[in-house]
């Protein structure tokens, strides 16, 4: 399942910035790494603040799931992307097992 899987250890990250380019609404985030840069747009980055919200903050949850859906222009707020990250129906046992079980995390 996991394609060309890299786990990078904060030492692994030389820089992040954040900007707004100009001419756009939404910020990008960039995250300079050893090997590469990788740049999210804000859509993105929103989710990944949500995960970590809804995990660090919540006195018992352990994992959530955030997937690609498309959203028609009925559907989704004004200013919001076609494609958005919205949370999964799976439990977070089902979540920790597959990323676990893919990462080698399993005992």
């Amino acid at each position: 399942m996991v394609k060309d899987l890299k786990i990078y250890r904060n030492s692994d990250v030389l820089k992040i910035v954040g900007f707004i380019p100009p001419g756009h609404r939404h910020m990008r985030l960039v995250i300079v790494l050893e090997d590469q840069i990788i740049v999210l747009q804000e859509a993105t980055v929103a989710a990944i603040a949500r995960a970590y919200i809804d995990i660090v903050s919540h006195p018992t949850r352990k994992a959530v799931e955030y997937a690609q859906v498309k959203l028609d222009k009925d559907t989704r707020k004004s200013g919001y992307a076609e494609y958005q990250l919205i949370e999964g129906d799976k439990s977070e046992d089902q979540i920790i097992y597959e990323w676990c079980r893919d990462l080698n995390y399993c005992k």
